[in-house]
């Protein structure tokens, strides 16, 4: 699988407003805490509030906060809400992907890893990552030592 920058800076963006602890926050300080590009930021901004994870104020006194309490927004929410799917075959949904011959049962495999993806984003929450307190399924995942081997 590969997270797109789009991704990682909302994730780390909304990460950072939930530590930040509720008040409204400039886009300009989430930019530079985290280290993202400013104007790319705030077009993912758009995105999140427009996907109702996010709420925004404009003004002097105006910022960011999350619209959601952090333990209700998990990262699938996030990566959906300005990627799309967490999984698909050349646009389309795994489970609407056929194939013929040698290749059939190719979908079913797209099947588990779209499950596979689930079982984590799905589980963590922005909660989690502030407290640092990753869900146990995770820190069995990381526990691994051919988790952290390239290949």
């Amino acid at each position: 699988m590969q997270i797109s920058a789009k991704a990682d800076y909302a994730i780390r963006a909304l990460a950072e407003l939930a530590a930040q602890g509720g008040g409204p926050v400039k886009g300009e300080r989430l930019a530079s805490a985290q280290q993202i590009p400013s104007k790319f930021l705030e077009n993912i901004l758009a995105e999140l509030r427009h996907a109702g994870l996010v709420a925004s104020q404009r003004g002097a006194e105006g910022g960011y906060w999350l619209a959601l309490p952090a333990a209700d927004i998990t990262l699938a929410a996030i990566i959906r809400a300005v990627d799309g799917p967490l999984a698909n075959i050349r646009g389309q949904r795994p489970d609407v992907v056929e194939y013929e011959g040698a290749a059939k049962r190719l979908s079913e495999v797209w099947i588990a890893v779209r499950a596979s993806l689930r079982t984590v984003l799905e589980h963590v929450t922005l909660a989690d990552l502030v407290e640092g307190a990753l869900p146990e399924t995770v820190q069995r995942l990381t526990a691994e030592p051919d988790a952290w081997e390239p290949h």
